[in-house]
């Protein structure tokens, strides 16, 4: 039997022969304090609404029965309202000073079993989610259009704070993988033109990817939505794994389409079976629709399509898990 590391590459090979599919995240240790720009951004639920700031100075809000967080864009608390004088309000996010964080993140790391896992970072917003969070979404795709030099230029910016984090999780942590978010679409289309993506969103991508694969470092880019026209680009600007990937995508034709060079995580439909009225029989007939779907396949790894370890009704994982390995034994 293969080791969890082994068979996740098995996976990932072309000609690879993994022996059982590759359970959602078994084969990464996440650090989540890695994510040290989120700043006072509330990312868990909790029994009262929640507000806080990120590093870059946009306010965020987690209402009561809500599972994710919100930037504010109403005419108040707006960070960018102009995107002629951005340079003004965005801060720029500094790393952390402190060496007992970074003490901390070396003891997580080291804490690793790296047979069976990668040491992970978790970069929660990419490029694009950051540009529609200082300004929101109508404006950002306005600004595309209206002003095209300062959304460069504003890109660049961020992707150069996106370059100082990887070289001090690269050099001052020692990971091997980072889990990086950047929602790309809706359920049906991305939200930007294939071309309009090639020139704004595509180099800022091979700058901050090309870094992390100059120091073999794993790539898993998360984007729970729309993103099967974008694929080449996933592939040119070196992504290894696409987790996330809504049913909508038609992942056997994209198993197709890139013939081995980019694996597909995902298919297990978070928002069917991850909702308080969830049941085992009903978490165990989408994770057999899934796998049952795609096949014992290289390149795919049924998981959930939400884009942490963990679930946010919090039996549903361990379910899902379960299920995943009831499937194994179906079908390898």
């Amino acid at each position: 039997m293969l080791s969890i590391k082994e068979n996740l590459m098995e996976t990932m090979k072309k000609d690879g022969h993994p022996d059982r599919f590759v359970k959602g995240f078994e084969f990464v240790n996440l650090i989540p304090e890695t994510s040290y720009y989120m700043g006072d951004y509330p990312i868990m639920p909790m029994d009262h609404d929640q507000f806080g700031y990120d590093h870059y100075g946009v306010l965020w809000s987690l209402p009561v029965g809500q599972m994710g967080s919100y930037p504010l864009h109403d005419e108040e608390h707006t960070l960018v309202k102009d995107i002629t004088e951005w340079r003004e309000v965005v801060k720029r996010p500094m790393l952390p000073p402190v060496d007992g964080y970074w003490q901390m993140l070396k003891g997580k790391a080291a804490a690793t079993d790296r047979n069976e896992q990668f040491v992970c970072s978790l970069h929660p917003q990419g490029v694009f989610e950051r540009l529609h969070s200082l300004m929101g979404m109508e404006d950002c795709f306005i600004n595309f259009y209206e002003e095209p030099e300062e959304m460069q230029a504003l890109i660049e910016f961020i992707t150069e704070v996106e370059l100082d984090y990887a070289k001090a999780m690269v050099e001052r942590v020692g990971i091997d993988a980072v889990l990086h978010h950047d929602d790309w679409g809706t359920t049906n289309n991305s939200f930007l033109a294939p071309d309009m993506f090639e020139e704004f969103i595509l180099p800022a991508y091979k700058k901050i990817y090309g870094y992390y694969k100059e120091n073999n470092v794993l790539i898993i880019h998360h984007n729970d939505g729309y993103g099967a026209n974008l694929v080449d680009y996933m592939i040119e600007m070196g992504i290894d794994i696409w987790q996330g990937v809504i049913p909508d995508n038609d992942i056997p034709a994209l198993l197709e389409k890139t013939d081995g060079k980019l694996t597909f995580m995902g298919e297990i439909e978070s928002r069917r079976i991850d909702i308080p009225s969830w049941s085992p029989e009903e978490v165990a007939d989408e994770v057999a629709r899934a796998c049952r779907k795609i096949g014992p396949h290289r390149n795919f790894i049924p998981c959930l399509t939400a884009g942490m370890p963990f679930s946010h009704i919090p039996p549903v994982v361990g379910e899902v898990y379960k299920n995943i390995d009831r499937m194994s034994a179906e079908l390898f």
